[in-house]
């Protein structure tokens, strides 16, 4: 035998919070995503030889040009 209890009246004050909660949720973190801007480039930790960064340095500034062309010509995309 269950004992029926009247449900409580909601009061306008929680139907604002209800609906405000909602609408502030945070929303679900998703994976990363690549980048979608045409030749848009993503900063990465990349281990290389001492003697292979010293070659590309060797030159001054645009070292970082100068491996990302190598690798894209070694990877076949030039």
């Amino acid at each position: 035998m269950s004992i029926d209890r009247p449900r409580r009246p909601v009061s306008a004050r929680d139907k604002a919070e209800a609906l405000f909660s909602s609408a502030t949720a945070k929303p679900v973190p998703t994976a990363p995503t690549r980048p979608t801007v045409p030749g848009a480039r993503e900063l990465v930790s990349l281990r290389i030889d001492s003697d292979v960064l010293e070659h590309f340095q060797s030159d001054g500034p645009g070292w970082q040009d100068r491996i990302n062309d190598a690798l894209r010509r070694a990877a076949g995309l030039q």
